[in-house]
Parts: C-alpha cells; sequence; structure tokens
C-alpha cells in the first residue's frame, strides 16, 4: 500500500445526483452524507433503485455528481483525478475481458499500466488462479471470471478497492475465496468499499453498513448495532394464506413480548422478546381467528430483519411490505 494522508477513505457530503428523463427528473441521490474510514470493509446496501450503484460510480469517478462534495483518499476528481486512478481498484459487478487472452496475458495487460504492479506469481495465488494462468478467459467458470477481475482491481496495490457485488451468481466454495481474498485485502491495510445483495456476506464482511433507499441514508453502523437496535433477539415467521390481511398489526403487537411485526405477502414475521412467552399468545390469537399455519420457525433476529424494518423488503425482493 502506498503512504496514506490522513482523513477519511471516502467523503461525501451532501451529495445528489439528479437524471433526466422524459417523464421528470429521476433524484437518485439525495443529498447523502457518508464517510468510510481508512482500513475498514464497508458495506453499501439497498433495494434496485435505491442508488447505490449511482453512489458508487461517483465515488469511482465514472459519473459525475449533479451537486455536493466528493473526496476519495483526502483528493477530488476535479483537482486530482491520475492521482486518485493510481491508488484505487475497481471490479465492476459485470467484467468482460478478451476471451482469446490467457489470465497470464490479460494480467501483464494490466500490469503494464502502473509503475510497480503487484508480482503476478504473488497475485495469482492470492485470488488462487495458479493453476488458470495459461486457461484462456472463455474456458474459466464464473468464480474463476470473478477472482480475475478481482485480481485485476488489486494489481496495482490500491488504498481503496470497490467491489460492486463481487460474489453474485457464484457457487458457496467460490464465494469463500473471494471472502478471503477480501480479508486478505484489509488485513494488509486496505480499505474496501462493497455492494452485495447477500446479507449473509454483509454481516461476515463489513465493519460498517449503511442502508440507502431512494437515494437516502435509513440505516448506519455496525451489523451488531443495527441488529440490536431492533430491541429483540428473535423472529417469529408464520406463513399461512393473506395471513398478513387477516391480523392487524395492532393486535399483533399488542401480544405479550411481541415487539413489531412485517408483513410480506403469506408471511408473516413478528420480531419477539422472548419466544417461550410469545408464542403461546400468537398461536392463540391464531385460533381465535380460525387461521390454519402452513409453516411456523423461529430465528434470531439477523442483518436480513434490520434490511426489512427499514425498506419493507427483503434485499432480493422488489415487493414492498403491506
Amino acid at each position: 500500500m502506498s503512504d496514506a494522508a490522513a482523513g477519511s477513505a471516502i467523503e461525501l457530503r451532501q451529495l445528489t445526483k439528479v437524471y433526466k428523463a422524459k417523464e421528470g427528473d429521476v433524484r437518485a441521490i439525495d443529498a447523502l452524507d457518508l464517510q468510510v474510514e481508512r482500513g475498514e470493509i464497508f458495506g453499501l446496501l439497498g433495494p434496485n433503485g435505491a442508488g447505490k450503484t449511482s453512489t458508487v460510480e461517483i465515488c469511482e469517478g465514472l459519473e459525475e455528481p449533479t451537486s455536493g462534495e466528493v473526496r476519495i483518499l483526502g483528493r477530488s476528481w476535479g483537482e486530482d483525478s491520475q492521482g486518485i486512478r493510481e491508488r484505487i481498484g475497481v471490479s465492476l459487478q459485470e467484467t468482460k475481458f478478451f476471451e482469446k487472452l490467457t489470465v497470464l496475458e490479460l494480467l501483464e495487460l494490466f500490469a503494464s499500466f502502473y509503475a510497480k504492479p503487484m508480482p503476478l506469481p504473488e497475485l495469482l495465488a492470492l485470488v488462487g488462479l495458479e493453476e488458470k494462468a495459461t486457461q484462456r478467459y472463455q474456458n474459466l467458470s464464473g468464480g474463476q471470471c470473478q477472482r480475475l477481475a478481482v485480481a485485476c482491481a488489486l494489481i496495482g496495490y490500491p488504498d481503496l478497492l470497490f467491489l460492486d457485488e463481487p460474489t453474485t451468481g457464484l457457487d458457496p466454495q467460490s464465494r469463500m475465496r473471494l471472502w478471503e481474498v477480501i480479508s486478505s485485502f484489509r488485513e494488509g491495510g486496505g480499505t474496501l468499499l462493497l455492494t452485495t445483495h447477500y446479507m449473509e456476506e454483509a454481516a461476515t464482511l463489513c465493519d460498517r453498513l449503511m442502508i440507502i433507499d431512494h437515494g437516502r441514508c435509513i440505516a448506519l453502523g455496525s451489523p451488531k448495532q443495527l441488529i440490536a437496535e431492533l430491541g429483540a433477539g428473535h423472529v417469529v415467521s408464520l406463513e399461512a394464506p393473506g395471513i398478513g390481511e387477516r391480523l392487524q398489526a395492532a393486535e399483533l403487537s399488542s401480544l405479550a413480548s411481541v415487539r413489531e411485526s412485517t408483513s410480506l405477502g403469506d408471511e408473516l414475521n413478528l420480531t419477539v422478546e422472548e419466544p417461550h412467552v410469545a408464542l403461546p399468545a400468537i398461536l392463540s390469537l391464531l385460533r381465535e381467528k380460525n387461521i390454519e399455519l402452513a409453516g411456523l420457525s423461529t430465528r434470531h433476529v439477523s442483518l436480513d430483519d434490520v434490511f426489512v424494518h427499514h425498506t419493507g423488503r427483503h434485499l432480493r425482493d422488489e415487493e414492498p411490505r403491506k
């Protein structure tokens, strides 16, 4: 890593992005403030259309903000664009390389862009592609292609790494391998801004995260802090046709130990303090309403519950709660 000046890795102040459209202006980012500290893995989460991609692309210098201040590693894109590019690495959600080139040839090409690139044997070992060095890109698996994209982002010893949904569509083994690469980068002093559609990934990797919706921050903190803020340690999930329409939020929240209810179609999730206290009251209400359950389960509160609480939907679900 290069020597880094004091200050945050990313600083956004009142960042706004408005896109012009025939139907009217679309405000993708709405006066967003964001600060990513050096040496942390920061997650940016949000439903589709929340403004995540626009925010990341502005940080990467790929998009211009409509207004607001953007500072990357203590510098602004207008003042020192080349200096920023030399110190960041970017892996997009989908990356396409020349299909006929081998892994080694592609890495040699990217290495030529930097004065002091990472030695290629070291880089290949880091991403677990040593045995694929002479393999053509077109013959790589999905996980190997993703690891190659991350290798190209790491080749210049960046201080700050942007990874946009790096494990989408990967098998569990490939996903775990990339998690190891990400953790190794942070252990070496790097800073990482990560977008992901996997809550387990965010909970495992991120020191802090921000949930955004409609271009605004709606939750910010460590995974543990955000889970604790729900004020209940367990979730009781009930499944029955139309259960969310047949039970009112007020009568559910009045039950013993129940803190909150969230309806997602034929699924009803209740956050509760003590399951052994809440369940008898819940089952009694179901009998009173003549509701026959198709399924019932209990579990600890997760980051996914935090997301549903704030946005009304699962991260991989487009449907709002009722």
